[in-house]
């Protein structure tokens, strides 16, 4: 997921606590007494199954989404996980609705500019009920946001301290308040 960072770039300090996809995918297959996934791991696909136009496909990486999600669901992992599928493909362009601390509506920005509005699924045994549809007004940074909250953890910026978490669609096991 930090594919474009000079700080992350292959041979350089800060990749060194990345690690590759195949060994989460060990980790949550050998978690059948306790659960040996790290509390916070990001993954994003890479190649065929990230479902980027031109040179894949959408059913190869939903295919992908699926293995990942049960290997999940085959561990003992499952009874306290969160999964949050994002995507960058947003088509914001056509969207109709102007994104946050844009056109005039409010919501958090940055130097960077307005959020853009993309669709989000998130999976755990801890939503308000069987599906949860959700209109409070997020961004990528809520992801973040959660964590810090999760973890009593400080703001990285102004962004994420900003933001809304994303508290509203499920209840947590553990959060901690400030």
């Amino acid at each position: 997921p930090l594919n474009y960072y000079a700080s992350f770039a292959p041979g350089t300090p800060g990749r060194a606590h990345l690690r590759d996809e195949a060994e989460f995918v060990q980790l949550a297959q050998s978690s059948a007494k306790d659960c040996n996934l790290d509390a916070v791991s990001f993954i994003k696909p890479v190649g065929l199954e990230n479902e980027h136009p031109g040179y894949t496909s959408e059913a190869r990486g939903s295919d992908h989404l699926v293995d990942l999600l049960q290997a999940i669901e085959g561990s003992r992992c499952a009874k306290d996980t969160m999964v949050i599928v994002t995507y960058d493909e947003f088509g914001g362009q056509w969207d109709h609705v102007a994104p946050p601390g844009q056109g005039g509506a409010g919501g958090p920005h940055d130097q960077w500019g307005p959020g853009t509005r993309i669709p989000a699924l998130i999976i755990s045994p801890f939503l308000h009920g069987n599906y949860v549809v959700d209109h409070t007004q997020y961004d990528t940074t809520s992801i973040v946001a959660t964590i810090e909250r999760r973890f009593g953890l400080d703001p990285l910026s102004s962004r994420d301290a900003a933001v809304n978490d994303l508290g509203n669609v499920f209840t947590p096991k553990q959060f901690n308040h400030r």
